[in-house]
């Protein structure tokens, strides 16, 4: 791996560019900043469209958690709310963030991978990973070279969101299964289960739609959940009630810096018609959790065992913050204390996308609170 000799020096580092951190750029870009000078966005993936890039074929915008609209997005002609249903949600969403990074200018660096982040007296060193591609002179095949960078910058807002850190819980036997195991994180479409004995392990939107994808492709489908799913009854205003509540429960925890809490747990499930009807054909029936995994299945608490070929674990992602180890920002509740998007033991780090204002819930809102912050602590230190 090459690395360069002199670091780089910018005033704000952005790590991430998915819906928060594209949020955070553009009201910086607004407030002043010139984005590739004193504002530079790093991007670990290969295009513009943050996580949502990664994700399954089958997803669509109008099956999955509902898409805000960047800031400044509609300057463009551009909505997810009238985005084309029928398109594939990934391809919509990286569609739509590339013309918005082309148009605002906000001159993302990709792929540039942060390793971590370091006190550097006065300064903040972000060390990533990029690659620049080279040509190999007795094949003449394209490589791309791994080179090392560092950035050293006054102000790091962290928003790399949490695809990278995919949680799978731990059931006695859990390594001993046969068959095979995946993340919704691994997810690519129902075709790979065609005839096999498939148990779904989790209670959100993605295990839901992949029970229903796999209904008349698997042998059979066994869906499992901690605990019972809220369906939250159709009508906004019951809706907006559940979200207000998880907000500020994300919020409680993320203040006392502990480990935050599912947004699923707090605003429970919409019932929407689909899944009304897939309620209704005897589809959806979920169990609660199994006691352990065997080589063959899953075994229940009433000493029932279930057959699998495969185990989907739709059961969620952690904070991704662990290139931000360095800085001992965790505490011993297990969490980053954060109040109002700025860490509570280093204010030079900004959180965005965290706790209360993750992307499903308020990504956009906390991008132009987050923008200010940043720029009034800029200012402060020129004065």
């Amino acid at each position: 791996m090459t690395t360069t000799a002199e670091p780089e020096r910018t005033r704000v580092a952005v790590i991430g560019a998915g819906q928060a951190g594209l949020s955070v750029a553009w009201h910086l870009r607004r407030l002043g900043l010139v984005p590739g000078v004193d504002l530079v966005v790093l991007d670990r993936g290969p295009g513009p469209g943050g996580a949502w890039q990664h994700r399954w074929d089958s997803l669509r915008l109008g099956s999955a958690h509902r898409v805000n609209d960047l800031p400044g997005m509609s300057e463009l002609g551009l909505s997810f709310d009238t985005a084309d249903r029928d398109a594939p949600a990934s391809q919509i969403v990286a569609d739509y963030y590339e013309r918005y990074e082309r148009a605002f200018d906000l001159r993302v660096r990709r792929p540039a991978e942060v390793r971590a982040v370091g006190d550097r007296g006065g300064g903040l060193a972000v060390r990533y990973v990029t690659r620049a591609s080279s040509t190999r002179a007795s094949s003449g095949d394209a490589e791309a070279q791994p080179i090392e960078r560092e950035l050293v910058a006054e102000v790091v807002v962290n928003a790399s969101g949490t695809w990278g850190a995919p949680f799978v819980p731990w059931y006695p036997g859990r390594d001993r299964f046969a068959g095979r195991q995946l993340h919704t994180a691994d997810y690519r479409e129902a075709g790979e289960f065609e005839g096999l004995d498939v148990v779904v392990v989790g209670g959100g939107t993605s295990a839901i739609g992949f029970v229903l994808e796999l209904e008349g492709v698997s042998a059979s489908t066994t869906w499992v959940t901690r605990r019972p799913v809220e369906w939250q009854a159709r009508g906004e205003g019951l809706a907006q009630e559940a979200a207000v509540a998880a907000v500020a429960e994300q919020d409680e925890a993320a203040r006392r810096g502990a480990t935050l809490p599912s947004i699923v747990s707090g605003t429970g499930v919409p019932l929407t018609r689909r899944f009304a009807a897939a309620i209704e054909r005897g589809v959806l029936v979920e169990r609660p959790m199994f006691t352990s995994i065997e080589p063959e299945g899953v075994r229940f608490a009433d000493g029932e065992l279930v057959r699998a070929d495969a185990i989907i674990w739709a059961t969620g992602f952690r904070a991704e913050l662990h290139h931000l180890s360095e800085l001992h920002l965790r505490e011993q509740s297990g969490g980053v204390a954060v109040t109002a998007g700025v860490s509570e033991r280093d204010p030079r780090i900004f959180l965005a996308g965290y706790g209360p204002q993750a992307s499903t819930i308020g990504a956009n809102r906390a991008g132009r609170s987050v923008a200010r912050q940043v720029m009034a602590r800029l200012e402060a230190r020129v004065g």
